[in-house]
Parts: C-alpha cells; structure tokens; sequence
C-alpha cells in the first residue's frame, strides 16, 4: 500500500527545527502539488533550490515530518515562475509515482496543507488561530480553543459468500473502477457497527462474522481506513442504494476483473480474495 516503504521510515513526530538548504519544500495550490519529474522518478524543490527566488522562504514554513534524515516542509506562498524544471501536477499523481516514499510523503503533507488552510480561524470565536510550538495544534490566544489534525474513521467492507464477495462501483465519483462497500463511522457507533449499517444501506444485505484485516492512513480524504471482512447473513438479494452506488455485484473469485496496485487498502482485500488468501 501507499505507505508501505519499507526500508525507509516517515516519523511524524511535531519537532519543528529549521529546515536546511537540502531540506525539501511541499508546494501545494488546490489538489495540485509542484515537483519535477526525473529519470528516478517524482522529486521536490529543497530550500536550496528556491531560495534566490523567495527571500522569505526561511522564515515562513511550517516543519511537517521527516523521511529519514530528509525534512519536509510546508511552505503556503512562492515564487515559482522562473522555475521551469518544477510544475504543478494533480496530487493524484501519488497513487502510482516512484520512489514511493516521495509519493507517501506528497500525499500526507497535501492532508497537512488542507488542515492548515482549512483552519485559519478559530470556530468558537472567529478570531485567527496560532501555531503551539510544542504539538502540531492551532490554537486561539482569545477563547483559547485548541484544533488538531482531522482523521476520519472509516471501514472497508470484503462481503464474502463462500467463493464469491461483492464488489460496487460509486456513483457520481471520477473513480470508476471496482471497489468494496466502504463507508464512514458515525457518531456513537463502533467500526463493527459501521461495518453492518454500511452494508444494510448501500445494498440491504445481513452480514455476520465481522473480523478485522488490517488498517492504512488515506490522506486523499483524510480518512484512517480500517478494512473488514465478513460473512453473508442470509438472502443474497441486493437491493442497491443508488445515491450511493452505480452497481454492486457478486463475483467468484476467478472472475473478479481487478488487478494488483500498489496504492490501496481496497485493491489488496480484493487481491487477497481473488488469490485465496483469504
């Protein structure tokens, strides 16, 4: 999965030290992010690289996480058109872009930068939020309200009926390929509880025998996932919530049309299925 990157390490501890002039600068406007593309793959711009060209560059970041020994920083205003060799590109761009700790990393700091965008004023009061030097927090000197990083719980659903699972497509999303149910925790309720409530909306089935499989950060939404599976409980008639879903379908496990991607949770349940490992 996108996070798996493995022998390297993101550590995410708040430890907001000066950048260096090889640190690297994460520049986002939007859903678009600035790197240069390389032989090797994605790259980003290092303070080195920007600096003739922002003269305030080393005094308005903000320290984000390190992979390794190589900081990342979030810098929220620069010059850029003189930078040819750099361009903006979607951040969808991280789903399959090489090395893959570029890309992990691209994806969580783009979560940090709507945090921080979206949370300039504090929402009791209005006033404008500072940044506590000692947590990753924004706080208000007035009310003193205290914001921290959204993460959003969310389940990934395998329903499984002896060699079949079902298998959806969203309705309304540029994402047109298959996927699992999938839904968001709501309050008062445990994963377990969103795992039956998501299946009984979107296709109106009875499952039982709900075991957890494993969890990954998907900062594209600002979602922890947590993946199920679980058995079928009864009638396998679906009855289909079209807000919802385009499709759902029952598929044995030598027809599932979907092949191995590196990115996400979904992908690697569905691969486990259609391979038997599960």
């Amino acid at each position: 999965m996108i996070q798996d990157i493995q022998p390297r390490h993101l550590y995410n501890a708040y430890t907001p030290i000066p950048p260096d002039a090889g640190s690297y600068v994460l520049y986002y406007e939007d859903h678009a992010v600035l790197l240069k593309r390389t032989e090797e793959g994605i790259t980003f711009p290092t303070f080195r690289e920007l600096e003739r060209l922002n003269e305030e560059l080393y005094e308005d970041y903000i320290y984000l996480f390190s992979v390794d020994e190589k900081r990342y920083y979030l810098v929220q205003e620069i010059n850029r058109e003189p930078l040819s060799e750099f361009v903006m590109e979607n951040t969808e761009i991280f789903r399959a872009a090489d090395p893959q700790y570029h890309a992990f990393a691209g994806i969580t700091g783009y979560q940090l930068y709507n945090w921080y965008r979206n949370h300039k004023y504090c929402g009791r009061c209005g006033r404008l939020l500072g940044r506590d030097e000692k947590e990753r927090m924004l706080k208000c000197s007035a009310c003193h309200n205290m914001e921290f990083p959204k993460i959003c719980p969310a389940v990934i659903v395998g329903v499984v009926d002896g060699d079949r699972i079902l298998m959806s497509k969203y309705s309304g999303r540029t994402y047109k390929k298959y996927a699992l149910l999938a839904g968001f925790t709501e309050i008062g309720e445990t994963v377990e509880e969103t795992v039956k409530r998501e299946v009984m909306e979107e296709v109106g089935l009875k499952v039982k025998n709900i075991r957890y499989y494993k969890s990954q950060p998907w900062a594209f939404s600002d979602t922890l996932l947590m993946g199920f599976y679980c058995d079928l409980d009864g009638g396998d008639t679906i009855t289909l919530d079209k807000e919802e879903l385009a499709l759902a379908e029952w598929f044995k496990r030598e027809d599932i049309p979907v092949e191995p991607s590196r990115d996400s949770l979904t992908n690697e349940m569905i691969m486990k299925f259609k391979n038997g490992e599960i």
